[in-house]
């Protein structure tokens, strides 16, 4: 049998263990060579679940944009990021966890119980909490999550590609494709680069 994508069990469960307020929580942004990293923290209205949620990635831009839109008029939806110099500093698996920590403080409600994309339970974060491996393509609080964060994400990148737009990120999100990696090579590294990322680190410090 094949799943056509996520459903509400995870949150169903939650609630007949006498969990009320059920947040999912995402994070966008692990990979790139530049940009922050970016986390979504949403809790669902259950009578106003949009239709069609799915993984972010599984989504054509025009799909993910409206259900984000539908997202901010019917769920509490909080959004959070950490810096290129926090990823530096901490590490970028550290940061992730860091703008997710972010993301949960910010929803207007306090949330019983999180549903967290992965394997691992961000250490700053207290209470009940559950992480589900593949969890944006299997629990729809966490696709709404992973929805608005990319949306999120790629919106900062795109702002900044007006500001040095010939490493694409406008179209590459800071990812590092190989026209990425070419300019990086042509122009050098800017502020928004994360150099403790090797082709980044490597270009800095070549021939050093």
């Amino acid at each position: 049998m094949t799943l056509i994508g996520p459903d509400y069990s995870f949150e169903h469960a939650a609630k007949t263990r006498g969990f009320s307020l059920i947040a999912g929580v995402d994070e966008v942004g692990r990979g790139p060579l530049a940009g922050p990293v970016t986390a979504a923290a949403v809790i669902l209205d259950p009578a106003r679940i949009p239709a069609g949620l799915n993984d972010s990635k599984k989504l054509n831009a025009a799909k993910r944009q409206a259900l984000h839109d539908e997202l901010l008029e019917c769920a509490d939806v909080s959004i959070a990021h950490a810096s290129v110099e926090e990823i530096d500093a901490l590490n970028i698996l550290r940061a992730s966890h860091l703008a997710m920590e972010r993301a949960v403080a910010g929803l207007k409600q306090v949330p019983d119980h999180l549903l967290i994309d992965g394997n691992m339970i961000p250490r700053g974060l207290s209470g009940s909490s559950e992480a589900i491996v593949k969890g944006d393509a299997r629990c729809v609080s966490i696709s709404a999550a992973s929805i608005v964060a990319k949306i999120c994400r790629d919106f900062v990148m795109w702002d900044l590609a007006q500001h040095y737009p010939q490493y694409g990120w406008q179209t590459n999100a800071g990812y590092p494709s190989k026209s990425h990696k070419a300019a990086l090579e042509e122009f050098g590294v800017t502020p928004h680069h994360r150099r403790s990322f090797k082709p980044v680190h490597n270009i800095l410090y070549q021939g050093k």
